[in-house]
């Protein structure tokens, strides 16, 4: 596929986003006046929107799980990341309440402005205020019975073809301190439909392949098992992904 047509490509899925998010605009402001009330509203109407934007443009996801997931209990979700599709991956895997850990600039996008205001977790990295404030809320979150989806190498990486980056350790210290299980997801594929952004290389129709593995029980684990937990996670998502080309 020539570059120009994944550029156009990547023009007709965020178009797509856009119309979709414009669509349901004024339900989610109305949700917005109370958010912790119309938690699971607002949490659908993104999921339908991730659903129908990524459909229209010929991009599907499919899931494989290692065991069965009891979505009625509260995860600490950790994938790796190599591409904003990794969002909507999260979206359509996890079919109970959630909330995103990210970067405090997604506030400034007009799309994932709308949930991180409401009721995903905005964190900035440079303040250990913010990172404080961020965790507490992460915490109160998964003793409330929902999930937290943290990608835990904190960012996407500019090398291509990507590469897996160490993890940071909060998302394990949190899941450690609230005894919630850890559910490893690799997403394999994503980076060769959608890398990044997609402004260098475009974009592609495609199914993301996702990888669901057993949930790590951190039941009775202590706080300076944290380090050794994320080592492990990063060691079993980095052996399943390099199966499928990743590196």
């Amino acid at each position: 596929m020539t570059r120009l047509v994944r550029k156009t490509h990547r023009c007709l899925y965020l178009a797509s986003v856009l119309f979709f998010f414009i669509l349901f605009y004024p339900l989610l402001a109305f949700f917005a006046k109370d958010p912790e009330r119309n938690f699971h509203r607002i949490a659908r109407c993104r999921r339908i929107i991730g659903f129908l934007s990524s459909t229209l443009v010929g991009v599907f996801y499919r899931f494989r799980y290692e065991t069965p997931i009891d979505w009625s209990k509260p995860y600490v979700i950790c994938a790796n990341h190599t591409s904003n599709l990794d969002i909507t991956a999260m979206v359509l895997l996890c079919p109970s309440d959630f909330s995103f850990m990210g970067k405090i600039e997604l506030l400034n996008n007009p799309v994932t402005g709308m949930f991180f205001k409401t009721i995903d977790i905005p964190l900035n990295r440079q303040s250990r205020i913010s990172a404080f404030k961020a965790f507490k809320r992460a915490d109160d979150n998964l003793r409330a019975g929902r999930s937290m989806v943290i990608f835990p190498e904190g960012h996407i990486g500019e090398e291509f073809p990507p590469r897996l980056y160490d993890f940071k350790n909060g998302p394990f210290k949190l899941a450690i301190e609230t005894q919630v299980s850890i559910i490893p997801v690799v997403i394999h594929n994503a980076w060769k439909i959608f890398w990044d952004d997609a402004k260098t290389l475009g974009s592609r129709p495609g199914i993301l392949e996702v990888e669901v593995l057993t949930p790590i029980v951190t039941t009775g684990l202590q706080l300076e098992q944290a380090d050794q937990l994320r080592d492990d996670v990063h060691r079993l998502i980095k052996k399943h992904w390099n199966k499928t080309g990743g590196l």
